[in-house]
């Protein structure tokens, strides 16, 4: 597996990870209209990327097929890296791809842009997600309860992070 910068030919990949109203927020808390079009996803990545300096990321195959995404930042003051908007396409979940992902990126984050440590937020019902940032070796930070509404269910948003030498 390889990581490189988001491409705007990868949209056509990513838009089919995302088949339902429940799955993309919980993928992006609603930021990002539902359903996913190519214009506000692209003009949400530019937002994101002058307000917080994010840059969006593919992770592929070493064939070359799109697997998973996500957008990294760091905050400079604290020196530390964040992990956002983190998916995996639905065929490849459960074969390891996820974690590699994950690891791929933190070891970029540590290795590349120097960060001390770095975080992602994870709502607890995203439990497959949450096993898998687990493994990689992120640790539960902070628990705020009930931090977003989904149609009747309340999520609580769970604060994880890594340090340089805890990478598994």
């Amino acid at each position: 597996m390889r990581i490189r910068p988001y491409l705007d030919k990868d949209f056509d990949t990513i838009s089919t990870w995302i088949t339902d109203e429940r799955s993309h927020a919980l993928w992006c808390a609603n930021r990002i209209p539902y359903p996913l079009k190519k214009d506000s996803f692209n003009k949400f990545l530019i937002e994101i990327g002058n307000c917080f300096c994010d840059n969006a990321f593919v992770a592929t195959t070493d064939g070359g097929d799109v697997v998973g995404f996500f957008c990294f930042s760091v905050n400079i003051d604290k020196n530390e890296g964040m992990l956002k908007f983190v998916v995996i396409d639905n065929t490849m979940r459960d074969k390891g791809y996820g974690s590699e992902m994950i690891r791929l990126a933190v070891k970029y984050a540590f290795e590349i842009e120097k960060a001390n440590t770095v975080q992602l937020n994870v709502f607890p019902e995203n439990i497959g997600a949450k096993k898998c940032y687990e493994k990689v070796g992120f640790q539960e930070r902070s628990l705020v309860e009930r931090a977003f509404v989904f149609q009747d269910e309340a999520w609580g948003r769970c604060n994880m992070v890594i340090c340089n030498r805890e990478l598994v």
